[in-house]
């Protein structure tokens, strides 16, 4: 049992050293800051759509708050008991009431033309440069490149393991980080083998659920290298708070010599498992 757990160790310790030589600092180019009055900054062309969908409603609701407001005043100020000591029996307007009605309608029309047009450009993306896997777990992350055959688990590091004089950040920092491209459409498939999750990366306008047995889709185009950080954002369990998620956008020639080096190390698998099973003879 020694030579077993001796072998396991090894092979585990293989593949993150592997992955950890790509997991240094890196600049943060999208992360909240105290008192941030907008959202993070977009580091993607469907993040960059959201922030742009977003200002749009905001000035809607500006202007819809200002009429409310104005009414408001204006009805207190014209029909007090003191300025209007008569008020009227007036029941039914049909010019105020098809006005009303019809006001609402049309503002719902000019907001869901550009949601559905945003929905429908988020939805997933003609022939993907790369496609990943996310697998939810609790509490933990499960990446796979199922054109490559890699596959690796992405844990949190515990309070205790984090340096914040690095710039490191509690409950956000994982002992393997995903590596990704720039400039390259990434399709994300995202499922779970538990309970739901969700796998969130504000940065690039990323939010759908992991869901067991079944198989999600959307995707991204990273536009700014760096690292960015996430968290599950659907109530998995008791350690929902503990999910954080790090992505290291880099180079595509970065990223293809960091496979390259995951995938020389899946090279041994077949001799590990032989070893493995004489271990267990043995």
């Amino acid at each position: 049992m020694t030579r077993i757990s001796a072998f396991f160790t090894g092979w585990v310790l293989t593949l993150v050293s592997a992955s950890s030589a790509w997991a240094q600092e890196m600049p943060t180019p999208s992360f909240p800051v105290p008192w941030q009055l907008n959202l993070q900054t977009p580091a993607s062309p469907v993040a960059e759509r959201l922030v742009e969908f977003h200002n749009f409603l905001l000035v809607i609701c500006t202007v819809i708050s200002v009429i409310v407001l104005a009414l408001l005043i204006w009805c207190a100020i014209r029909y007090n008991a003191k300025a209007n000591p008569v008020p009227s029996k007036n029941t039914h307007n049909t010019l105020l009431e098809i006005v009303w009605t019809a006001i609402p309608v049309i503002v719902l029309v000019i907001i869901a033309v550009p949601s559905y047009r945003l929905l429908y450009y988020m939805d997933r993306v003609e022939d993907p440069g790369l496609t990943i896997k996310v697998i939810g777990n609790q509490w933990y992350w499960t990446y796979e490149f199922p054109d490559d055959d890699i596959s690796f688990d992405s844990l949190p590091l515990p309070d205790d393991e984090i340096d914040i004089a690095a710039g490191q950040h509690r409950l956000l920092e994982v002992d393997t980080p995903l590596i990704l491209p720039t400039d390259t459409d990434i399709r994300i498939l995202f499922t779970a083998t538990d309970v739901l999750h969700a796998w969130t990366i504000p940065a690039f306008g990323v939010k759908l659920d992991n869901v067991p047995g079944r198989t999600n889709e959307t995707w991204t185009r990273i536009t700014i290298p760096g690292k960015y950080y996430g968290q599950c954002s659907e109530l998995c369990g008791i350690d929902h708070s503990y999910m954080p998620i790090v992505v290291h956008a880099v180079s595509p020639e970065e990223f293809e010599a960091w496979r390259a080096d995951q995938l020389a190390a899946n090279d041994n698998t077949p001799d590990d498992a032989n070893r493995l099973a004489a271990l267990i003879q043995e």
